[in-house]
């Protein structure tokens, strides 16, 4: 699977835990995030993971902030992208299944280490499951191309 992943300056440590954990899983990771802790703003990046995702030049995205929220409203403002902000892996394996969300988003000083990397894994692993839910899916395009 192709990945892009993007951070702000609040979340290079656990960037880097993430692309290293995602690449042992055998999946491919593009960083379009900061590699800085100089403090820099967290839309640019999430426009830049929700643009590739919505291009289809990515199966899906990873962002991170200090909380996940900002990074994700950014990513949510591209047509075509379902970000959802995940502070458990419950919520991550659901919004795959249920929603078809295209981009997780977690925050650095929300979540540790092993608490992402369980929040990635139940999200890499879990299937869109259709049905009621793919009717659901598609009023979230209707409402985009009303508020184009």
């Amino acid at each position: 699977m192709k990945i892009a992943i993007g951070n702000d300056h609040a979340a290079v440590k656990l960037k880097n835990e993430i692309m290293e954990y995602v690449q042992s899983m055998g999946h491919e990771v593009t960083n379009f995030g900061t590699d800085s802790t100089e403090s820099c703003n967290y839309p640019e990046y999430g426009e830049k993971v929700g643009r590739a995702v919505a291009a289809g030049e990515y199966d899906c995205g990873i962002l991170i902030c200090g909380t996940g929220v900002g990074i994700s409203i950014a990513a949510n403002k591209v047509n075509g992208v379902r970000a959802a902000v995940c502070s458990d892996a419950t919520t991550a394996r659901l919004v795959k299944e249920h929603n078809n969300a295209n981009i997780i988003a977690f925050g650095e000083r929300i979540v540790g280490v092993e608490l992402a990397k369980d929040i990635v894994k139940a999200y890499l692993d879990a299937e869109f499951l259709g049905g009621r839910h793919a009717v659901r899916v598609a009023m979230f395009a209707e409402i985009e191309k009303r508020n184009k």
